[in-house]
């Protein structure tokens, strides 16, 4: 009996998605394991009074970091807690090597990680809103990335349900900010840029920087949850 015919791209798209899902499950593993203690629970309240130096550049719409690289600073209000802890952790423990945040994130205690995530979690949240639903799909060559990529599988069918709570909200988060995001994934030896990631690294190292660019672009322009919500009582020097 002749064996169906597999064409090399499905059977490439067969080989990421059995690859895909065994990285999920060994970082979901090493996430259950993580040194960020799981049972911290976060005060939004207490968040408040420790935001100052968060708001410095996420409380100011539309603000550019300017090293190492320039683009957007991502919209924290309305993410998910579990994953601005996660990315905390991360920035603390160096897996992740942004400058300014590996120095302002080794400062923080479990219990201010916590409580910043808290906050930034409910900050600016209306609880009448509808969460978005499935994502209009984009142009036939982007469909095509995130069929390959696998993007939904992680970040849900409206790229704003993760599959998990460390898992970041990502539709309409800023373009530049993704793009930078995705290419850090990518980049290895670099002592000031760069995150230690086994999902996201296998999954951007399939992709050129011109068509993470294009992934980064789609994504900004659909519905989400995220947004920066400026403090009118912040005050940059006090």
């Amino acid at each position: 009996m002749a064996l169906p015919f597999r064409t090399p791209t499905h059977d490439g798209h067969l080989a990421m998605n059995k690859l895909l899902l065994s990285l999920v499950t060994l970082f979901l593993a090493c996430a259950s394991s993580s040194s960020f203690a799981q049972g911290t629970i976060g005060s939004a309240s207490a968040g408040a009074k420790k935001i100052n130096l968060c708001l410095g550049c996420h409380g100011l719409v539309g603000y550019q970091a300017s090293f190492p690289e320039i683009y957007k600073v991502p919209k924290l209000s309305g993410q998910g807690a579990g994953y601005i802890a996660s990315a905390l952790t991360a920035y603390k423990n160096g897996e992740r090597k942004h400058p300014t945040m590996r120095g302002l994130a080794s400062t923080l205690s479990e219990q201010d990680i916590a409580d910043l995530a808290a906050y930034f979690e409910s900050n600016g949240r209306v609880e009448a809103a509808v969460a978005p639903g499935k994502a209009a799909d984009g142009s036939s060559a982007v469909v095509e990335l995130v069929k390959k990529g696998g993007c939904t599988s992680c970040h849900g069918e409206s790229f704003s349900k993760p599959i998990d709570p460390s898992f970041p909200k990502i539709a309409g988060q800023h373009a530049d900010y993704l793009f930078a995001a995705l290419k850090a994934y990518k980049t290895e030896g670099n002592p000031l840029v760069g995150r230690a990631n086994p999902v996201m690294g296998a999954i951007a190292k399939q992709f050129s920087n011109s068509e993470l660019k294009e992934l980064a672009s789609y994504v900004s322009a659909l519905p989400g949850e995220l947004k920066t919500v400026p403090e009118s009582n912040f005050k940059l020097f006090k």
